[in-house]
């Protein structure tokens, strides 16, 4: 006769199935910590795997089969600095992006989307540097550089798009238009420029920024 499943022992295998996942968790943070801080401050050239996993006390082994190899540690340390954390969020389910696409008036919506992005640029521009000097001496950086690229002008054209159902773009200017000039504007290379290298905060930033987006785009 079959015996019916056993309550205590699958409770027992969930519990230790979740303390695996999160052991994995664990591991792959302490990487892409370790990952992030050496780029940072060696560049991708001078970063190794073997110092990768000395700074994250994990063997070589363990980097490969938790991220995978240098494009793949950047990559992951670019969207977590995107998003702001690790948690299996995709940035367009965050607070913030709900609360763009939850605003009806334009200016408003503007003003969400220009902090938002403000944020990213702060977590991100440092990271942007290194994916920028590595694309030079790697394919694979490069590809990824790419995409990047072309990430950032589909949420500039998803953006734009919402921001035309709420009648906010200015006549004679079109939606593709308007998604370009957001594109080129918020290029992370910009915000290093004037906050990195001229000393603006970065709420002096995200001002100048609103304000250059409302004049080229909005209703006068």
């Amino acid at each position: 006769m079959t015996q019916p499943p056993d309550p205590t022992s699958q409770q027992r295998k969930r519990y230790a199935s979740q303390v695996r996942d999160e052991q994995a968790r664990r591991t792959r943070r302490a990487i892409v910590t370790a990952a992030h801080d050496l780029f940072l401050a060696q560049g991708y050239a001078a970063t190794t795997i073997d110092g990768i996993a000395e700074a994250a006390h994990v063997s070589r082994s363990t980097v490969f089969n938790s991220v995978g190899g240098k494009v793949a540690l950047l990559k992951l340390a670019l969207d977590w600095a995107i998003v702001g954390d690790d948690e299996p969020i995709a940035l367009a389910d965050r607070p913030a992006i709900k609360a763009i696409l939850a605003e009806s008036d334009p200016r408003k919506t503007l003003m969400l989307w220009v902090q938002t992005v403000t944020d990213v640029a702060a977590r991100t521009t440092p990271l942007g540097e290194v994916l920028i000097a590595a694309a030079d001496i790697d394919p694979a950086a490069a590809q990824l550089l790419a995409e990047a690229s072309r990430n950032r002008m589909l949420g500039a054209t998803v953006f734009i798009r919402y921001l035309a159902s709420l009648d906010g773009l200015a006549v004679g200017i079109t939606e593709q238009r308007a998604a370009e000039l957001c594109w080129a504007l918020t290029d992370g290379h910009l915000y290093r420029l004037l906050v990195a290298q001229r000393s603006w905060s970065t709420a002096d930033f995200n001002r100048w920024l609103s304000d250059s987006l409302a004049a080229a785009l909005l209703p006068t």
